[in-house]
């Protein structure tokens, strides 16, 4: 995927800074609106969100919101009317018609985070719409995302546009289909030099895998990961093994509540072949972790919705931000080592092998059972075989 010079790239630390900067510009918008979240709850930051939607859409801008039929299933059908009277245009990506239906067909989700606005401006990163407290006791949700401007937002815009259209055609809302022409085509206003990277089930299906794979291999100095839900395949566990073999610093910081029990437990299986090769791992402990970001050299840097486990790199459409720059990479950098030395602690080889035989026999068995998962849906059998 092509790389674009001269945009400018800020990022936004959790909902903290990303609902501000998202409302702010969505109050703005002048001719036209593309938003995409897996999940979009009725909360307080939904109703805020879908407001300033339908305020858009009431002053004549062009608003388009594409949510993914599995996470966004519960939405109530009074609040998709607001939205529709309002004229926001409203689609759900492979809406469940079932509950029950055995499909593989189930898993290709719309997992991206996704925003375009006139075309100038965009937003990409982890953060769905919905407030990020998970309760009293709890730090908020730990997520990133991109606000870009440049060369870029085009193509933002066109990954928007496409699969709006596709999904218009499948649900036969042909009367959707036809979009506004673009406006002023973007201008330069930046030094970063960045790209749109996708993951879909046709062209794109291992993109983003391989954005990772091949800057974990050019990796001279140091590969910082924050990834949420981490299991990753063979080429990548060898990949940071490698690495870290050949003297490279690598630093992985996970999800240590557990939120997805089976997939918390399958990711320890690798704790000890990571760690005996000198991988540093932590956890991440105050609160939920939804991060998916990763720095290598203090240059290379990613920010967006693909996990590095099954279900992103195989199956859901994702989108992410690859960039080179040292002044973004170092700002990610250091906000994710303040996350490890304030919010985490590190897991030691000895505090796998010294584990109890039923802490080791859990991660074993939720590690069968997501192969055999695998397995059924016939995903993954090379990167999973063992």
């Amino acid at each position: 995927m092509q790389w674009y010079s001269g945009n400018q790239l800020a990022l936004l630390r959790s909902g903290t800074e990303y609902f501000p900067a998202l409302l702010t510009a969505l109050n703005a918008a002048r001719h036209e609106i593309f938003l995409e979240s897996y999940l979009y709850k009725p909360d307080k930051i939904g109703r805020q969100v879908s407001a300033a939607l339908m305020r858009a859409a009431r002053r004549g801008v062009s608003v388009q919101l594409l949510i993914d039929g599995f996470g966004a299933r519960d939405l109530p059908p009074a609040f998709r009317e607001s939205l529709a009277k309002a004229g926001v245009r409203l689609l759900f990506f492979r809406p469940e018609h079932s509950s029950f239906a055995i499909n593989r067909q189930r898993l290709r989700r719309m997992h991206r985070k996704l925003v375009s606005i006139d075309g100038q401006l965009g937003f990409v990163g982890g953060i769905n719409i919905l407030e990020d407290h998970d309760g009293p006791d709890l730090a908020p949700r730990y997520d990133y995302a991109l606000a870009l401007r440049g060369p870029l937002t085009r193509q933002i815009r066109a990954a928007a546009a496409a699969l709006w259209q596709q999904t218009c055609w499948s649900q036969f809302k042909m009367e959707w289909h036809r979009l506004p022409r673009r406006g002023t085509l973007p201008a330069p206003c930046g030094d970063i030099k960045a790209k749109l990277v996708k993951r879909d089930n046709l062209r794109h299906r291992r993109a983003i895998e391989s954005a990772y794979l091949d800057a974990i291999n050019k990796a001279r100095q140091e590969v910082v990961i924050a990834n949420a839900y981490f299991l990753p395949g063979i080429s990548l566990r060898h990949a940071l093994v490698t690495a870290a073999k050949r003297g490279v610093k690598v630093v992985i910081l996970l999800q240590g509540r557990i939120d997805q029990a089976l997939l918390h437990y399958a990711t320890r299986v690798l704790y000890g072949p990571l760690l005996a090769a000198g991988v540093t791992i932590h956890e991440y402990t105050i609160g939920f972790m939804h991060a998916k970001v990763a720095v290598i050299d203090r240059e290379w840097l990613t920010v967006g919705s693909s996990n590095i486990d099954p279900f992103s790199l195989l199956t859901a459409r994702e989108a992410n931000i690859v960039a080179m720059d040292k002044t973004l990479a170092e700002a990610l950098r250091t906000d994710i080592q303040l996350h490890i030395d304030q919010h985490a602690t590190t897991v030691h080889i000895h505090h796998v092998k010294r584990a109890r035989w039923w802490q080791r026999a859990l991660p074993w068995l939720a590690y069968q059972l997501v192969r055999g998962l695998m397995g059924l849906t016939g995903y993954g059998k090379r990167e999973y075989r063992e």
